[in-house]
């Protein structure tokens, strides 16, 4: 008897190892996918915006480089939110809540960012012409 139960509390400390940080890995794979399509999305709408507006300018890369390099640090705050969120956090369904919200915010500022950034170069883009 003894040994069955020892047997039936391992697999379930398994199970609830096999389950722990599963939404911060969810979080974390959501994170990276929208990051690339963030990189996608900047680089095809508001390099082909900007290359349109200033001929053989270095400014469309740098404002390239300089708006990845400012949404990465604030995805890798998101996914230590995240794994600490989860470490405290043992209440499933507010687990489930805060991850559809939070990847719903992730999935929207990757595709309105980009777009956001090119609708306001357009707006900016003949206030700075120097021609």
């Amino acid at each position: 008897m003894n040994k069955a139960l020892w047997k039936i509390a391992r697999n379930e400390h398994e199970v609830a190892a096999a389950n722990s940080h599963r939404f911060s890995r969810k979080m974390s794979d959501h994170i990276a996918f929208a990051l690339l399509v963030y990189t996608g999305l900047n680089i095809v709408l508001t390099v082909g915006a900007i290359k349109g507006a200033m001929h053989g300018s270095i400014l469309p890369y740098f404002s390239l480089v300089l708006l990845v390099g400012m949404i990465i640090p604030a995805c890798r705050h998101l996914e230590r939110r995240w794994e600490h969120f989860e470490a405290v956090t043992k209440d499933e369904l507010l687990l489930q809540a805060a991850f559809r919200r939070d990847r719903a915010l992730v999935w929207i500022a990757a595709i309105v960012l980009p777009i956001s950034i090119t609708v306001a170069f357009k707006l900016i883009a003949p206030l700075i012409q120097l021609t």
